[in-house]
């Protein structure tokens, strides 16, 4: 439980930006490890736990791989960052107010719940639709850049 976001998590967020760039695309954890800079064996394990979560799948065979479960707009940030590294908030009072016996006593607990669901909020507002195509405009601005 933490609001920092792991190197774990952040490469589930990589793999899945990777895998919204060609949705009729099927990758293997090679492609997808090379292509996001996580060593092979780790990416194998985060696919796993974007599987379990609903946010990959996976197609069987040799011409096997993995591609998402769904569309990058029907997946958010929050819900990536949730299947790594579960529920996240500044406090733990904030997730399950039975953990403090102060919750209801406290001056603090109502700005660590606040303060939980406004980064929730912001982080569900930010889809892989958008986070691609803000991608694509940022690698398009650097190779005019480049010019």
């Amino acid at each position: 439980m933490s609001m920092f976001i792991t190197r774990k998590t952040d490469y589930a967020i990589r793999c899945i930006l990777y895998l919204s760039k060609d949705l009729d695309r099927i990758a293997t954890v090679e492609e997808i490890s090379k292509a996001v800079h996580v060593p092979k064996t780790f990416m194998a394990k985060i696919l796993q736990q974007l599987m379990k979560a609903g946010i990959a799948g996976s197609v069987r065979g040799i011409k096997g791989g993995f591609q998402l479960a769904r569309n990058p707009e029907d997946i958010n940030l929050l819900e990536v960052i949730e299947a790594i590294q579960g529920p996240s908030a500044a406090n733990i009072c904030a997730l399950d107010k039975k953990a403090c016996s102060l919750s209801g006593t406290c001056a603090v607990h109502t700005v660590w719940v606040e303060l939980r669901e406004e980064v929730n909020s912001r982080l569900k507002s930010w889809d892989f639709g958008k986070l691609t195509d803000r991608e694509n405009r940022l690698s398009h601005r650097a190779k005019c850049d480049k010019r």
